[in-house]
């Protein structure tokens, strides 16, 4: 009786029965002998295998170098039958070598086939080789070899199954991270739209995504759309989407199913959240055990924005207030500080300062003149021009302002401190209260002196009648580099119709 015999000698009396055509993705198997017998009677006896509905695809490779080529190639093959002796003595053993601890791949499933086992003791080799079988080849049955085969790819599929959840988790502890960094439900929107794509290995427009929020008003389900890749149903949601989504609510239960994924959780508050999720293929488990963990996370990351934006509002509206209050002492409209601080976050992003920084800007700008509440009134409300004495008591309002906000640990007043305090330096040095210079002004300072100018001189005051704008566009490049930074100015003048339409939308 031949090796052969031995090595493939059939258990059964009869044949398999021949398949049907498989035409899902195979498991890719590397057979590397260098006898090309045993490739002919590996692939005929594994010829109709399958797994999982899942066929078999053999690589053949006839050495050690040439099966290192294929393994380079090819980084999803999940199991490899490797002869011992080949071109060297021990070419399989250091082919495993390479395999386990210069390739770093310990997904692969090793077994080690040997006719000559004195060459490769086994105790020796399953000690000392990272491989998860080992046999002789007169041991090895058509049986016995399909029977190594489950084994290894049930192992070799439980391994991707756990580096695919631990790959998940770390999505989701990032995700997680991202949410944290958000300040606005618009960031947070489009944060859900990439973040779902991205847990699913998706891109953006392969996946409609609706994350919606239940208010729970007596006339029935109404739903805050916070985010949807579906274009046009930005505000709405799809009639079919909407009934799913009703049922969902009802049933008070996530639904996974394999055209789609809706999660529904209560948060502490006790609103009702909804997370939509479909694709154009089928929702594997793994899809729904990740958007499971993913979507508690964004009801949380939810209510948290909602409540910054809502102390940011607060923020905001008191702020204009304030500056409102001041403005009208000295008979003048509240929309100067309202347009202040929308030129002043302007500047601050066209100048490159991030998103928050030109929002606290923004908050903070409205406060520049809060200074001027403890200047008495037939001062601050003279419509003719000041005398020496008079003028030294207006000085004061930069100063008074900053000792009114100095102490506050509040982020929005400090910088309104600042801005108080700086809003009347220039950039020659010409200016008061400290007579600071160029970019020993604090930005905020610089932004806001720009545009208090800007806006002044286009208003009417007491004192004077709004300028025409080719006049205001004349002074400010006369005072470009003199009373005001040049790099602010250029910014303004570049930009001058996007300035404009915030004076327009905010009239006196």
């Amino acid at each position: 009786m031949t090796e052969e015999d031995f090595l493939f000698q059939d258990d059964s009396a009869q044949g398999d029965t021949p398949a049907p055509a498989n035409t899902a993705p195979p498991w890719l198997v590397l057979v590397v002998d260098d006898d090309d017998s045993i490739h002919q009677i590996t692939a005929l006896v594994l010829n109709s295998f399958e797994f999982e509905q899942r066929p078999l695809k053999l690589l053949h490779a006839l050495s050690a170098r040439e099966a290192l080529v294929l393994i380079q190639q090819h980084d999803d093959i999940a199991l490899a039958l490797i002869d011992v002796v080949m071109e060297t003595q021990h070419a399989g053993l250091e082919l495993i070598k390479t395999i386990r601890q210069q390739l770093k791949n310990q997904r692969m499933r090793l077994i080690l086939r040997t006719g000559q086992p004195g060459e490769a003791p086994e105790e020796h080799v399953i000690r000392d080789y990272d491989i998860n079988d080992y046999k002789n080849k007169t041991e090895v049955t058509a049986i016995k070899l399909k029977t190594l085969l489950y084994a290894g790819l049930r192992s070799y599929r439980d391994i991707c199954i756990i580096e695919h959840h631990k790959a998940g988790l770390e999505k989701i502890i990032g995700c997680t991270t991202s949410f944290l960094q958000c300040s606005t439900l618009k960031d947070f929107a489009s944060l859900i739209l990439g973040q779902v794509a991205y847990l699913l290995d998706l891109q953006r427009e392969q996946i409609f995504c609706c994350a919606a929020i239940n208010n729970a008003r007596p006339q029935g389900l109404m739903l805050d759309v916070i985010a949807s890749s579906n274009p046009g149903q930005e505000r709405g949601l799809p009639p079919e989407v909407f009934a799913k989504i009703q049922q969902v609510q009802q049933q008070k239960q996530s639904y996974q199913g394999e055209d789609c994924f809706i999660s529904y959780f209560t948060t502490h508050k006790g609103s009702e959240n909804f997370l939509y999720v479909s694709k154009g293929s089928k929702l594997e488990s793994t899809d729904h055990h990740l958007l499971s963990y993913f979507s508690h996370n964004i009801a949380i990351a939810y209510e948290n924005i909602r409540l910054r934006e809502l102390m940011r509002d607060s923020q905001r509206e008191l702020s204009y207030i304030l500056g409102e209050a001041v403005e009208k002492r000295s008979k003048e409209t509240g929309s100067h500080v309202k347009r202040v601080a929308n030129y002043s976050h302007l500047l601050a992003v066209k100048c490159g300062l991030s998103e928050y920084e030109a929002e606290v800007i923004k908050l903070a700008s409205p406060l520049h003149d809060l200074g001027k509440i403890a200047i008495p009134d037939h001062i601050l409300n003279k419509p003719g021009k000041h005398d020496a004495a008079e003028w030294a008591i207006m000085l004061q309002h930069a100063e008074l302002g900053y000792q009114i906000l100095q102490h506050s640990t509040n982020e929005i007043l400090q910088m309104g401190a600042i801005i108080a305090h700086q809003h009347h330096e220039k950039w020659n040095g010409k200016g008061y209260p400290q007579g600071l210079s160029g970019h020993n002004i604090h930005i905020a300072g610089r932004i806001t002196a720009l545009a208090d100018v800007f806006d002044a001189l286009g208003s009417d005051r007491c004192y004077k009648k709004a300028w025409p704008l080719e006049q205001i566009i004349e002074l400010i490049r006369t005072e470009r580099g003199q009373q005001f930074d040049p790099a602010l100015v250029d910014i303004l003048l570049n930009n001058l119709e996007a300035f404009l339409a915030i004076r327009d939308a905010y009239p006196d």
